[in-house]
């Protein structure tokens, strides 16, 4: 005689169903902390958009310095040494620091989401690298556009004609309030790192 097959009861099937949730659960969870790894993509872009910058300022500098040689032997056209010279190591700056916020935004996205960058434990390197969070990265970027827009604002000034009180008046404006932006942006920084 055939042994009866034992009876299944409820707490068997809701144990069974809470394996195949698990696994589901577990199988999405993976699939989903995997799909960091799209973070890559904008790693990689920033990196390569920060070394054309790079060489973009590098090439205007180059052809300054060749510009100066050939004007000061007089194979070339004579040059505004104090607007044109100035205004494209002022520009080349600019260039520089635009290269700088992208590098910064490449490194902080893989610190963030990837791993922590080992090799830079190994260096005595500057600590606006030291990212742990999307507010640190959010101001390190901030202060490197502010700084940004100050040399932009500097090239722009280099330039201007000032013909008539109202234009100087301006000028000194924004002076003004240029100097209250960074004067605040130093008192900010200062108080965050009082308050650590």
């Amino acid at each position: 005689m055939p042994e009866p097959k034992p009876v299944k009861t409820k707490e068997h099937f809701l144990e069974n169903d809470r394996r195949k949730t698990w696994m589901l659960e577990t199988l999405f969870e993976n699939f989903l902390w995997s799909s960091r790894f799209l973070v890559l993509f904008a790693v990689i872009s920033s990196l390569l958009a920060s070394l054309i910058l790079f060489v973009i300022g590098a090439f205007d500098i180059v052809k300054l310095i060749i510009d100066l040689v050939n004007a000061g032997r007089g194979t070339g056209p004579a040059m505004d040494l104090h607007g044109a010279v100035l205004g494209t190591i002022v520009g080349s700056i600019d260039i520089f620091l635009i290269a700088v916020v992208s590098l910064i935004f490449s490194f902080g996205l893989y610190e963030l989401f990837i791993s922590h960058i080992n090799a830079a434990d190994n260096t005595e390197s500057s600590n606006i690298l030291e990212i742990g969070s999307l507010d640190v990265l959010k101001d390190k970027i901030g202060q490197v556009i502010i700084m940004a827009l100050v040399v932009k604002f500097f090239q722009f000034i280099l330039v201007m004609k000032m013909e008539n009180i109202s234009q100087m008046l301006i000028f000194a404006a924004s002076v003004g309030i240029l100097s209250l932006a960074l004067f605040l942006m130093h008192l900010g920084k200062k108080l965050s790192h009082h308050n650590d």
